[in-house]
């Protein structure tokens, strides 16, 4: 019940509120298939990756100069801004994969902060500190997304299909055995898997998913500047992953929602606002060390067995 009223509540946002909040609405539904597409690695695959923003920023990217530099139309420009993000986590997981643990972190680390030092020293291609700016937004079957509801319910429909996509991803018997590779990568190993293939088979999944949130990102702000590949960009995402409670999939949502509104709510009020979003991320951890929307479940478990 109490899902099928949220379930409503977000279709009928538009109607119940102004623009600013639903605005700031399609801003969470970006940010949640981002953290989504990051907690495939984090949660399910126990690879943690600070480098996540390289999708999104690349797609972005790709797209502003498809639709800008070369005249494509919407659609081409985001097959081609996809495809492109896709091949490029494929070889980044080729890299990447060589190591597990810190020094995973630290290559995906290293390989997003040389696009982003590309993405300023570039600046015949992507115009540097200025971005590239003047960007429209598609009009998929005729349907312009000029207005905050229209773009608000596209953005609905497409995280409504990447979290439906995710959950089976997770829930098939691949996800069974990416989760087994994260807990027992010797057994399993022993057992006849590949670990190294299904880890690199989930990065690029990753990678494709958070090309679509960077395209999500450039088709909401008609603009797009080189601090998307930031390692800001990254660890904000990995924040409301592990806030929100990694390894479950309205974890990431709640976590990317969570940050995004102290973000923007926070900074108008508070100076140094990261500051007390490390304050609020603490409380969380010692409270509900497995984030919250575990800890929530084990609290509502407790109090139907009281």
């Amino acid at each position: 019940m109490t899902r099928i009223v949220l379930a409503a509540l977000t279709v009928m946002l538009p109607f119940v509120t102004g623009d600013f909040y639903v605005n700031l609405a399609s801003q969470a539904l970006i940010a949640a298939i981002f953290a989504l597409s990051l907690n495939l690695l984090v949660g399910y695959g126990g690879m943690t990756s600070l480098g996540h923003a390289s999708f999104l920023g690349v797609a972005a990217y790709i797209c502003a100069l498809m639709t800008t530099r070369y005249g494509l139309g919407h659609g081409p420009a985001a097959v081609v801004s996809i495809g492109g993000t896709t091949v490029m986590a494929g070889l980044f997981g080729l890299v990447a994969l060589r190591a597990t643990g810190l020094g995973f972190l630290m290559i995906t680390l290293a390989l997003s902060q040389v696009l982003w030092g590309l993405a300023y020293r570039m600046s015949n291609v992507t115009n540097g500190d200025n971005g590239i700016a003047g960007l429209t937004r598609p009009m998929p079957l005729g349907i312009p997304l000029e207005s905050a509801a229209s773009f608000y319910w596209f953005a609905l429909v497409i995280a409504s299909a990447a979290f439906v996509m995710m959950t089976i991803f997770v829930s098939s018997s691949f996800g069974s055995s990416l989760k087994g590779v994260r807990d027992q990568p010797r057994r399993m190993a022993a057992l006849g898997f590949n670990p190294w293939m299904i880890r690199w088979i989930t990065f690029i999944y990753a990678g494709f998913w958070g090309g679509v949130s960077g395209l999500l990102y450039v088709y909401y702000h008609k603009y797009i500047h080189p601090t998307s590949l930031s390692i800001t960009s990254s660890a904000e995402a990995l924040l409301g992953v592990i806030a929100g409670g990694s390894g479950t999939l309205g974890g990431p949502v709640v976590g990317a929602t969570l940050v995004l509104l102290l973000k923007n709510y926070a900074s108008a009020y508070v100076e140094r606002w990261n500051m007390l979003l490390g304050l609020v991320f603490l409380f969380i951890v010692l409270l509900m060390p497995t984030g919250i929307i575990p800890g929530l479940t084990k609290l509502a478990a407790r109090l139907r067995g009281g």
